[in-house]
């Protein structure tokens, strides 16, 4: 194991705050950040072509 569990704690926390950030961005109608998306492996492109329903 190279990473330590340090290493993995703060890497989940990161996680969980980019989908929180993403979220609220979502429900306030705005685009969430690119570098948000991209930690939690969307494509910021495809994510652009999502029409609203």
């Amino acid at each position: 194991m190279d990473r330590g569990l340090f290493f993995v704690i703060g890497d989940f926390f990161t996680t969980f705050g980019s989908a929180a950030a993403a979220s609220r961005a979502v429900e306030a109608g705005r685009k969430p950040r690119r570098s948000d998306l991209k930690k939690l492996g969307i494509d910021p492109t495809a994510f652009d072509r999502i029409g609203r329903f």
